[in-house]
């Protein structure tokens, strides 16, 4: 059964040496979660790394049958494969299970950004068990993105609506830094370049699509992410079109999208009060325009000022960058602290 003491209850992180991991360690004690323990726990390979948690070194723990004993949150946040593999365990131990990583095993389950919540209530709440064990899926920043696009936009009703996506290499997790890192210095150094991650000259480039070598595609993911959105919005809103390109940054997913709102009107005061609305932060008038850099640490979507088209009457156009990590990371932590407020 679940631990609690008091108002505090046992966590577990899953695949707690990846960059979303750690990123989700870390909101757990910026926002005070009432954890009473937080369990780090990972594959074999990464099983003994020295880390810290409130504070205090502790070391990531191997996966094993009895690791979700008395846990009431288990986070997933390492690879889909890690999570197919022990999704079911934290479930029969009695945990609700909040998937990060996109897993299609863990199904059926139901996806929820809180935020959007007022504009787009999740289907069900219980997904996959009882009410007890949930089984939850907390969307990739990509998803968080295009959905909110959507929302905002949606008391509009545009004609159309298209989002160009530039996801960071980080995305990739450590192991696409550590290539953008290294074929930036072997380019200024005139060496050949490395290409295991993304098949493909990343550094000082656009990507369009990856090598063949590299799995998942590009289109793998832009497919997976238009999935996902399509099903989240559940023709209650315009679908968004969606593409992607590799951007060669390290962090910050930045994004543009268009909207045609035809014979609609809206005032930029309206627009930029309906995405407040959706839990967007958007830039006034005379402040600066969001960049990956001036948005590391935020847990929001940030925009700035909506433009219209110069040739296309009723045509807008956003721009926005969020933390990727953090906006997901926060909108996981934010369901659980749902779950809390409101038990069933």
């Amino acid at each position: 059964m679940p631990s609690k003491s008091g108002n505090s209850y046992r966590v577990a992180i899953v695949g707690a040496s990846s960059l979303l991991g750690k990123e989700l360690k870390q909101i757990l004690e910026d926002r005070r979660f009432p954890a009473i323990d937080v369990e780090l726990l990972d594959t074999s390979v990464m099983a003994g790394t020295l880390t810290e948690a409130a504070g205090e070194p502790t070391f990531i723990r191997a996966i094993d049958e009895d690791s979700f004993e008395g846990v009431r949150f288990a986070f997933f946040t390492g690879s889909a494969a890690d999570t197919g593999q022990n999704w079911r365990a934290a479930q029969r131990a009695g945990a609700t299970v909040i998937d990060l990583t996109g897993c299609p095993a863990v199904s059926p389950s139901t996806a929820w950004i809180p935020a959007l919540t007022a504009v787009l209530p999740p289907s069900s709440r219980n997904g996959t068990g009882t009410a007890q064990n949930y089984a939850i899926s907390s969307p990739s920043a990509g998803v968080m993105i295009a959905c909110t696009l959507a929302a905002g936009l949606a008391q509009f009703h545009p004609l159309r609506t298209i989002a160009l996506l530039f996801p960071p290499v980080s995305d990739r997790d450590q192991a696409g830094i550590d290539e953008l890192e290294s074929q930036t210095a072997s380019l200024l150094s005139f060496r050949e370049i490395g290409r295991q991650v993304f098949d493909a000259q990343v550094a000082f480039n656009l990507l369009a699509q990856y090598g063949t070598a590299s799995k998942p595609t590009l289109a793998d993911i832009r497919t997976a992410i238009a999935r996902e959105v399509a099903a989240y919005l559940d023709g209650r809103v315009p679908v968004p079109a969606i593409q992607l390109l590799q951007a060669p940054v390290f962090y910050g997913y930045a994004f543009a999208a268009y909207a045609d709102l035809g014979s609609n009107t809206a005032s930029p005061e309206a627009m930029s009060a309906s995405f407040a609305g959706v839990g967007a932060k958007i830039s006034g008038p005379d402040d600066p325009s969001p960049d990956n850099v001036s948005v590391a640490g935020e847990s929001h979507i940030h925009l700035g000022p909506i433009a219209a088209d110069p040739n296309i009457a009723g045509g807008v156009w956003l721009w926005g960058v969020a933390d990727h990590l953090r906006l997901a990371a926060a909108n996981a932590v934010r369901i659980a602290e749902e779950l809390i407020a409101t038990p069933q």
